[in-house]
């Protein structure tokens, strides 16, 4: 699945599905552009312009052939939480409700096999099992990675009793749009917020404009003007899932002190000076797939 972008307002812009059955077999596949009548996004990503998706059908115009391809199956993705929040919006956009009851994200998968991976890229999973990628950020051919790394996963979870790590999804059941610049409209650059000349590790943010209520609570829900800091790779570029912690109202942080609420890495046994910084502080540290989950609902900053 290829989308605008990772905030709460980005639309979903293609979408790859490859249906397995209980042993992971390729069953068959399906696969659309979506028109999200707005700017594309990251198009230097995705390849996917305003021209190429201006013809493409709207979300609502596939959603029954999209439920058909998952009705009564479990949604098996990289950083599922993502995808799950992505596609559950576009359906309460189109007023229906999406027919998932389960998620699994190989992310989570991974980690509980032990597999020795460096990351938690998609490419560095299908490159341990061998799978070769064609074209890279193509919903197509991300979905058929995913599938053929997947399969061995599973095998090896059957073999050596690992319980697969299940979530349930929960369909949203109504929704409200902001305004968002149209497809085909040209905001600066062509590509809406996501400008080329800016979108690298060293541009600045706008300062955030809550105050720090200090450190992240297991259990408990994030906070605006939480300090949160980033550490090692991520399966989604850092810059878009730091600008949709921005979004939420959160504090990005180059660095980790003594100030900082949160660390979000994929490897806490690893060496870097944030990893290390966060023992020394006792800084709450938390993956990938937890942090999107968090980010989903960001309690307010208090008044006054």
């Amino acid at each position: 699945m290829e989308t605008t972008g990772l905030a709460r307002d980005d639309r979903i812009i293609s979408a790859g599905v490859y249906r397995l059955d209980a042993r992971g077999e390729v069953e068959d596949h399906w696969y659309t552009l979506v028109n999200p009548q707005r700017d594309p996004g990251p198009v230097w990503i995705h390849g996917l312009t305003s021209h190429v998706l201006r013809d493409a059908p709207l979300f609502k115009d596939i959603a029954e052939e999209f439920s058909a391809r998952l009705e009564d199956r479990v949604l098996v993705a990289h950083n599922a939480v993502f995808d799950w929040q992505m596609i559950a919006r576009e359906y309460a956009r189109a007023e229906r409700e999406a027919p998932v009851r389960q998620r699994l994200c190989t992310i989570a998968l991974s980690k509980e096999l032990g597999l020795p991976l460096p990351n938690h890229k998609l490419e560095t999973l299908a490159a341990h099992f061998g799978v070769v990628q064609q074209r890279a950020h193509h919903a197509l051919d991300d979905a058929r990675v995913l599938a053929e790394a997947f399969r061995p996963s599973l095998l090896a979870a059957a073999a050596s009793g690992v319980r697969l790590p299940l979530h349930e999804c929960r369909p949203l059941t109504e929704w409200t749009d902001r305004a968002a610049p149209l497809i085909g409209q040209q905001a600066s650059g062509g590509y809406g917020n996501y400008r080329p000349s800016s979108w690298r590790p060293a541009r600045s943010r706008p300062a955030c404009p809550y105050p720090n209520p200090g450190r992240y609570e297991v259990g408990k829900p994030l906070k605006q003007g939480m300090r949160v800091a980033f550490s090692g790779d991520t399966s989604v570029e850092r810059d878009l899932l730091e600008d949709r912690a921005v979004e939420a109202g959160l504090h990005v942080a180059t660095s980790l002190s003594r100030l900082t609420s949160l660390l979000v890495t994929n490897d806490p046994d690893s060496g870097t000076s944030k990893v290390v910084k966060a023992r020394q502080y006792g800084t709450p540290v938390v993956d990938e797939a937890a942090f999107g989950q968090l980010l989903a609902d960001v309690e307010p900053a208090s008044e006054g």
